[in-house]
């Protein structure tokens, strides 16, 4: 049975079995907070049904979902791989004492100092997004080493999400058609290149995805891409990689795939499809981030006090922001929250709940029932384990929330809160 995130005893939020004004006395506000417990349990539902008796996976950590050194120490001792995408992400990878063999080092635009860190470090594979990484790799390696490639391609999958999230259609930002020649024209020369171990293709068609037919058509689409490069052009794919985007439970509203039976059905399309154009065994790969960590991670909040306008809304203000928390303003994102040391109490108002933040658009939630809020109570805001700590800020020199993990009745803090001595760091104060 799965673990909660969560659980009510007497009136009040226990996240794993410790209360949050325990957590939240100890640590202060606001906070994040993940159950170390369910993030292990969700990597290892990856590892443990992406399997397949003829078919060779890897589960690779999707790292800017949530990336510091004790989450990816985490993945690694768990036995998955791990995805970065910056040099800072790969560095963390390397204090985490990942081997760089398991990494892999994507991003759309990588600079020159990001592709020698990885060859310095010899990363296990970079997955380049155009003709121009290619060619800039084989510049700066000079022949010293052989280097694993994968080429991120586009499909062209529509994957029924909010545009900022979709990452597979046409006009995308990210890799190359497989529509286009010179796509075909690139795969052929890096196969050819003796310098480079051309491993595969990988894709993401997006994230936050309910639909179980956009990674069935994903898979059927790029099997009949690597066949016909297979039996007209003799390239080997040793690789496939899928990547992630399995959506998860912000709302009542949303309705994510059955993953344990859905990972089965998914590794099975792939050893089905390949057989079928007879294509030779491969590693097939994916790349969960957000549905590792998000629903492990709750975030707490003081409330000062609520105001009533004179058309009649409700506000409710919290000591955070938009700078721990952008996903509202930035994807019109949605999520649910609690009255955390009121827990049983009937909600009777529909607050919309605001931070401190100096904008109009630093809304947390738009529509919150909660009962009629006090000072110091605590709110909080569930689902928030992926992206908010990735995507803080100090907008309004507003300083970073800390992170604690907890398991069972033991909790420790993994990121420190910054302090305004922090803020000053890095400005050259005599200038």
């Amino acid at each position: 049975m799965r673990t909660p995130t969560f659980t009510i005893m007497d009136n009040e939020m226990y996240i794993s079995e410790i209360s949050v004004s325990t957590l939240v006395n100890t640590y202060g506000t606001p906070l994040y907070v993940k159950n170390e417990q369910v993030i292990e349990e969700n990597a290892l539902m990856f590892l443990n049904h992406f399997q397949h008796t003829h078919v060779k996976s890897e589960v690779i950590y999707a790292s800017k979902a949530f990336c510091t050194v004790a989450m990816l120490k985490l993945m690694n001792q768990l036995g998955l791989s791990v995805d970065v995408v910056s040099a800072g992400e790969l560095l963390t990878a390397l204090k985490a004492n990942v081997a760089p063999s398991r990494i892999y080092f994507h991003g759309n635009n990588k600079s020159e100092e990001e592709l020698l860190l990885a060859l310095k470090h010899q990363v296990g594979t970079i997955v380049i997004d155009n003709a121009y990484e290619y060619h800039k790799i084989t510049q700066l390696n000079r022949g010293k080493q052989k280097v694993s490639l994968m080429l991120r391609v586009n499909p062209g999958i529509d994957a029924h999400t909010h545009e900022y999230i979709a990452t597979s259609k046409h006009d995308s930002k990210f890799g190359l058609s497989i529509y286009d020649a010179h796509t075909r024209a690139l795969i052929k020369e890096m196969s050819q290149d003796s310098s480079v171990d051309f491993v595969g293709i990988h894709s993401h068609i997006g994230s936050q995805i309910f639909s179980s037919q956009s990674y069935m058509e994903e898979v059927s689409t790029l099997a009949n891409y690597m066949a016909t490069l297979y039996h007209e052009d003799h390239i080997i794919f040793k690789k496939l990689n899928l990547g992630g985007g399995f959506g998860i439970k912000y709302t009542h509203e949303d309705s994510p795939l059955d993953l344990p039976e859905f990972l089965q059905v998914l590794i099975q399309h792939v050893y089905t499809s390949i057989t079928a154009h007879k294509l030779p065994t491969l590693t097939v790969c994916i790349e969960p981030g957000r549905s590792i960590v998000a629903e492990a991670g709750i975030t707490l909040y003081r409330i000062s006090t609520d105001k009533e306008t004179l058309n009649g809304k409700n506000y409710c203000f919290i000591d955070g922001s938009m700078a721990d928390h952008i996903r509202t303003a930035l994807y019109q994102a949605e999520y649910l929250a609690i009255l955390a040391n009121r827990a049983n109490e009937p909600a009777i108002i529909d607050y919309t709940i605001t931070g401190k933040a100096c904008e109009s658009g630093d809304i947390i939630i738009h529509h919150c029932p909660l009962p009629k809020v006090n000072e110091h109570d605590i709110l909080a805001v569930l689902s928030t384990g992926a992206y908010h700590y990735s995507m803080a800020s100090n907008y309004n020199r507003i300083l970073k929330p800390p992170v604690v993990f907890v398991k069972y009745d033991q909790s420790r803090l993994v990121v420190r809160r910054e302090t305004y001595e922090d803020l000053f760091s890095t400005e050259v104060i005599d200038a």
